[in-house]
C-alpha cells in the first residue's frame, strides 16, 4: 500500500450546473495529445457529482495523475464544477449543497483511513484557482483531526 500524506481537492473546471461523468473524465484525461492528456486512467481517484453522489475513478492503491510533483503519496479527490455557467472559464466555487456534504463526509473517511495525511486544495501546489475555493482553510478541521 502507498503511504498517503496528502488528499488534494480539485474541481474538473466545467460550468456550473453541468454534469460530467467519471467516464466522460476518464476520456478527456486519456485522450491523446494535445485533445488530452495522454495518461492511462483517470487522474483521480474520487469524483463527486453535482448530485452528491460518490464515484471511484483511479484505484485508491494506483498512483494518481492529479498534482505534478505529490502524486505518489496522495490521494486525488475531484467535485464536478468550479467555472461560472456562462462558458467563460471564470473560476467560482459551485459546489452545490449536497456535493459540500458528500465531500466533507468523504474527506473525513479518507482522514480516518490515512491519519497521517492533510487536506489541500491542488492551487496550494499549482498557480491555479482548483478547486475554486480554499480548500486547505475549509477543511483545518477534519486534517487536525
Amino acid at each position: 500500500m502507498r503511504n498517503i500524506d496528502k488528499i488534494i481537492v480539485h474541481c474538473t473546471a466545467t460550468p456550473e450546473g453541468k454534469h460530467f461523468t467519471v467516464q466522460q473524465i476518464r476520456e478527456w484525461h486519456t485522450a491523446p495529445k494535445p485533445k488530452g492528456n495522454g495518461w492511462r486512467d483517470i487522474g483521480y481517484h474520487f469524483v463527486v457529482y453535482i448530485d452528491g453522489s460518490v464515484h471511484n475513478g483511479r484505484p485508491v492503491g494506483e498512483i494518481g495523475a492529479h498534482c505534478s510533483g505529490h502524486n505518489a503519496h496522495s490521494i486525488g479527490v475531484c467535485y464536478v464544477g468550479g467555472e461560472v455557467a456562462d462558458g467563460s472559464h471564470k473560476p467560482k466555487d459551485t459546489r452545490t449543497p449536497i456535493q459540500k456534504t458528500a465531500l466533507r463526509q468523504l474527506l473525513k473517511k479518507l482522514k480516518a483511513k490515512y491519519p497521517g495525511a492533510r487536506i489541500y486544495g491542488h492551487r496550494d501546489f499549482a498557480p491555479k484557482a482548483c478547486p475554486s475555493f480554499d480548500a486547505t482553510a475549509e477543511y483545518k478541521d477534519i486534517s487536525d483531526m
